[in-house]
This record gives C-alpha cells, sequence and structure tokens, in this order.
C-alpha cells in the first residue's frame, strides 16, 4: 500500500468568532400598525406598573407570596394544591404562541415581548434627549465635548432611573409593594429584596439599551425554532418583488406597475432581480447599512442590474426607508429574515412613501408566501385547527376547573404510633385533621362523624372548629367507639362550612383488637 497525500485546506485561521455589529439607529415611523404597536407598549407596561399598587379586599391585588405559598390575583388565590391550575396556564401560553404563530406569525415578537416592548420606551428616551435618528449618528460619529457628555450622561441617567423604577416594581410583585417603598428611606430591605432589585434593573438597562436587537438576533430561541411553525400559509411580513423590482429611483410622474402595460413580473425573473440586488446593493442600500441574515449562497456569484428604463422600473424607488425604520437593521426586501420581529414599521413607511409618489399601498405588506406568489392562501389547515382545538379545550377545563374550586381542603391523617387504645370508655382511635381555609373570610366548619358498621362511634372533642382567612390548622381528633369493637371498619368524615355551602368527605377507618 503506497504513500498517498491528501491535500488539507486550511479554512479556520484562527481569528475570533465574534463580529462585531453596527449600532441600528432606528427612524421613527408613523401609521396604524405604529399607533398600534404604541398602544399595546401603554397598555402592557400600565399592566406592569399599575397592578402591584392596587388593592383588592384589603389586600395587594396581584401579589406572588413566596413565604405564604399563595399567588393573589385580583379575586382569586392559588394555592400550592392549585398547581395543575398552573401547569395548564403554562400549557395555554404556549399553544396560544403556536396558534398566533402558525397563523400570523411573530405578533408576540413585534407587540407583546418584553424585550421590544422595553427597548421601544428606551428608544423614546433616547430620541427625545439626542434627537432623530440623524442627530444620533451624528452625534455617535463626533468627537467627545460638552453637548454630547451632557447628552448621553442625561440619557443613561434616565435610563437608570426606568430601569430603578422597573426593578422596584417587579419585586413589588412578590413583597408587598407600600411595604418595599416605605423601607427604602431608611434603607432596611433584605438581601433578596436588594439582589433582585438591582438585578432586574441592571438587566433591563443592559438589554434594552445596549443589546437590544442581539437579545432578538442571538439569544432568543424564539427566533430559530419559529421556522419549525411557519407555512406558506402563514400570515408574515412580505415584500412583492412582482411588483416592486427592479427598484430605483425615476421622475416624479411615472404610474405603478399595476397602471402600466409591464405589469407584475414573473416570480423566477422578480426572485432573480431580488438576488442580485443583494449581490450588489445601490449606494442608497449601503448607506442605509443593512443587515441580517445571509439568505442567499455565499458561493454564488451574480452580475450586478443593468441600468433600466423608467418604463421597465417597478414600483420600489429604492428610498431604503423600510430598511432605516427597522428595530433589527434588516432589508425586508432581501425576503423573510429570522430576524424580523413583525412589527411592522416597515409596512408603515412604505405606504406613507407609495402615497407621495401616488403609488398604491401594499408593496410591503401582511400576506402569505401563496399570496404573494399568486397562489391560493389556505388560513383552516390541519396545524391551526390541532392548535385551536387544544386550546379551546385547555381553556374551557381552565376555566371550569378554577370556577369550580373548593374553597375547603380537608385531609384526615391517622396516629401512626398506635394502631388503637383500650380506655375505660371504650376503643379509641387518634387521627389528625388538617383544613385549608381558602377563602378570604375565616370559617366555622363543623365534623361529623359516620360509620354504617358502627354506629356507636363518636367524637371526644367538640364538632365545631374555626380557621382563620387563608390559612391551614392542624386539629388532633379522638373517636371512641364501644368497648368491644374489634376489627376493620369503614369510617367518613365529613367537614362543612357552618351555611352548608362548602363540605368535603374524607374515607379513613376505624380499627380495634384483631
Amino acid at each position: 500500500m503506497g504513500n498517498k497525500q491528501i491535500p488539507i485546506e486550511v479554512l479556520d485561521t484562527g481569528g475570533s468568532a465574534y463580529v462585531s455589529e453596527r449600532k441600528v439607529y432606528p427612524r421613527d415611523v408613523s401609521g396604524p400598525l405604529n399607533r398600534l404597536r404604541v398602544a399595546a407598549v401603554l397598555w402592557l407596561l400600565g399592566m406592569f406598573y399599575l397592578f402591584p399598587w392596587l388593592s383588592w379586599d384589603g389586600r395587594q391585588a396581584v401579589l406572588f407570596d413566596l413565604p405564604a405559598r399563595k399567588f393573589h390575583v385580583f379575586g382569586i388565590t392559588f394555592w400550592p394544591q392549585d398547581f395543575v391550575f398552573l401547569a395548564m396556564l403554562l400549557m395555554i401560553a404556549a399553544l396560544v404562541l403556536f396558534f398566533f404563530t402558525a397563523l400570523a406569525g411573530r405578533l408576540w415578537c413585534g407587540y407583546a415581548c418584553p424585550q421590544t416592548v422595553w427597548t421601544e420606551v428606551f428608544l423614546w428616551m433616547e430620541s427625545a434627549i439626542e434627537g432623530d435618528r440623524h442627530k444620533r449618528m451624528k452625534l455617535d460619529a463626533g468627537p467627545w465635548n460638552r453637548n454630547k457628555l451632557l447628552r448621553k450622561g442625561g440619557k443613561h441617567l434616565v435610563w437608570l432611573l426606568f430601569a430603578l423604577w422597573t426593578g422596584f416594581t417587579f419585586v413589588g410583585f412578590f413583597t408587598p409593594i407600600r411595604d418595599l417603598g416605605a423601607r427604602v428611606s431608611p434603607f432596611d430591605w433584605g438581601g433578596w429584596e436588594t439582589f433582585w432589585v438591582f438585578f432586574y434593573s441592571l438587566a433591563t438597562w443592559g438589554n434594552a439599551g445596549f443589546l437590544r436587537e442581539q437579545v432578538c438576533k442571538y439569544m432568543c430561541p424564539y427566533a430559530r425554532f419559529q421556522s419549525a411553525m411557519f407555512d406558506r400559509n402563514t400570515l408574515i411580513i412580505a415584500y412583492d418583488p412582482m411588483r416592486g423590482e427592479p427598484r430605483g429611483p425615476r421622475k416624479r410622474g411615472l404610474a405603478s406597475v399595476l397602471e402600466r402595460a409591464r405589469g407584475l413580473l414573473d416570480v423566477a425573473t422578480a426572485n432573480d432581480y431580488v438576488f442580485r440586488a443583494s449581490r450588489h446593493p445601490s449606494a442608497a442600500s449601503q448607506q442605509a447599512h443593512a443587515t441580517g441574515t445571509i439568505t442567499f449562497d455565499g458561493g454564488i456569484e451574480a452580475a450586478p442590474l443593468p441600468k433600466f428604463a423608467p418604463d421597465e422600473l417597478g414600483d420600489c424607488i429604492d428610498c431604503t426607508l423600510c430598511v432605516q425604520v427597522c428595530p433589527t437593521g434588516i432589508d425586508i426586501r432581501n425576503g423573510l429574515q429570522y430576524e424580523c420581529i413583525a412589527c411592522g414599521a416597515c409596512i408603515d413607511a412604505c405606504d406613507e412613501v407609495m402615497l407621495k409618489v401616488g403609488y398604491p399601498k401594499g408593496l410591503i405588506r401582511y400576506s402569505t408566501q401563496n399570496a404573494i406568489d399568486g397562489k391560493p392562501t389556505r388560513v383552516l389547515r390541519p396545524r391551526i385547527l390541532v392548535y385551536g382545538t387544544i386550546l379551546l379545550a385547555l381553556m374551557i377545563g381552565w376555566g371550569v376547573g378554577v370556577a369550580n374550586r373548593s374553597p375547603l381542603i380537608a385531609e384526615v391523617l391517622r396516629d401512626r404510633n398506635a394502631l388503637y387504645r383500650e380506655t375505660a370508655e371504650g376503643i379509641e382511635n387518634g387521627y389528625t385533621l388538617k383544613l385549608v381555609n381558602k377563602t378570604d373570610m375565616p370559617q366555622r366548619y363543623r365534623i361529623d362523624i359516620a360509620a354504617s358498621d358502627l354506629p356507636g362511634v363518636r367524637l371526644r372533642e367538640a364538632p365545631e372548629v374555626e380557621v382563620a382567612a387563608g390559612s391551614v390548622a392542624s386539629l388532633p381528633l379522638t373517636l371512641v367507639a364501644p368497648a368491644g369493637t374489634t376489627g376493620r371498619h369503614d369510617l367518613k368524615i365529613t367537614v362543612r362550612s357552618q351555611d352548608g355551602a362548602t363540605a368535603r368527605s374524607i374515607d379513613s377507618s376505624f380499627f380495634g383488637p384483631m
């Protein structure tokens, strides 16, 4: 067997795997989707910052009391025994995400994700202090001077105060927030309270102020597995290349392709133009600094696009506003990318441009891939029906279960030290009765004993007991049967509220000499 040389090419030169990304400067945009996003931000933040301060029946309306192992949500109190409802709630939340992702794409990311919500607020503060997109870019590129120091310092001071208020509010869901606020001065917070306030503040300041879109692109797993829930009938934000390509500036007065003889391009030609434009971006695209997924094979070369006559151009004027307003800095014209959070900012920007040049809106729009390609779209498809059916069943089950929860938990444990005791009164059996009053009012309960084959059994203690609101009581019970009782007897212990509205029965056993 002779020596054979195998050629080896070193691909890894040992450089860093980390690539420093250019900062994204989202441009302000107005439009119906932006107004919807602002309304969602105000609504969600309003709930977060307001709920801990609301009172309900003399206590904090929303309080996750971990030491007491009780979750108060307005008029409902969840106990450790209600863990099944928490598990169902988590399953419902997951299925809601799956259902709406399969139906309408990343609505959660664009309108309700905490990262999106707090980043939006931090951007508002940044714009108010440093100015619009152009001024922020100019400020960052300029030298450090008094103006830059004051604006940067002021911005971070406002960010920090807002982040601290966020951390304080977060801890206020687990510690009564009024008590937490009263212990600020003089400072009397516990170690864990202090840690979580400052940790959550630091996380808010870092994620919303610095990391921003990088959390969505690199840290969030949802961006990675969303493709498993997408299909060609999923509603997504899409650019229409058949109408928009070839892109380019033009003089006013040129009609839309929908009104010209050129009409829409075929799918293959339109996608070819998109591919070649991504390989050889125009000066406007380069200036917009579009980033994002490399959606095309890097090894394929493509010739640059030729210069087209005005009547050959599509409706895209290559203004790049869709790139400038994007919070993740991608170019939606290159197709669906996992960085897209479906916020709709590019739709508002493009629609505004289309109206200014006299073209119909919808060059970038919510649509499905099938609709963009001119194929029929099916909304009701198997995965939607499966997700919807399971989700509906879980929601009904959760609602019925919570509505029919018993406000009383009763458990009986036999005395493990002695099976029975023989006394002058007869045969005794010892038990421990555990009662949990899950209501917000003290309750008085009556204890009844029934044994079909042991008519003489009786309770030595008083048959009535009072349990404070939201508390657990452990009561010793002693049952006495007539002398001469032998063997094992089935026993039923019934606990009833004084008004008779609640009753719990527990099966047990009474033992005598065998």
